[in-house]
């Protein structure tokens, strides 16, 4: 999970490395404390460095972030290959990801949509989640 979490912090790059790091170890300590993505929002903002509609996007994407990849963790170590995308289907759901509701996806390849590539739940603004495929 840590390996994972590190290559995300790669991907926030409107703030500084040192930053980055910290929104994300507070974006997985959220997993565990049960705090909301406002309160990663609120740090972000402490940083000064990002403006309070950006903030409020990589606090979202973050906290989305840490939940889907503990998910792929988990779900990996009790031997899935992979998960059933889930979308909410509502007005605020982009068209891709929309179509990608009920598709397999396997943990090793994910896919590219609308030039993003990254699982449900893991880029920007995605509101969709994984449904591990367990093995029986």
């Amino acid at each position: 999970m840590r390996a994972l979490l590190a290559e995300q912090v790669q991907l926030i790059t409107s703030l500084p490395t040192e930053a980055a790091e910290r929104v994300q170890k507070i974006a997985t300590e959220s997993l565990i404390t049960g705090a909301r993505f406002d309160q990663l929002r609120d740090e972000i903002l402490r940083t000064g460095d990002v403006t309070a509609s950006r903030a409020t996007t990589i606090a979202r994407t973050e906290t989305s972030r840490a939940s889907s990849v503990l998910t792929e963790v988990r779900a990996r170590a009790v031997g899935s290959t992979g998960y059933i995308w889930r979308s909410h289907r509502d007005r605020r759901t982009r068209p891709s990801h929309r179509a990608m509701n009920g598709q397999f996806v396997a943990w090793d390849s994910p896919p590219t949509l609308d030039k993003l590539t990254g699982h449900a739940g893991c880029v920007p603004n995605c509101r969709c989640f994984a449904v591990p495929v367990l093995p029986e």
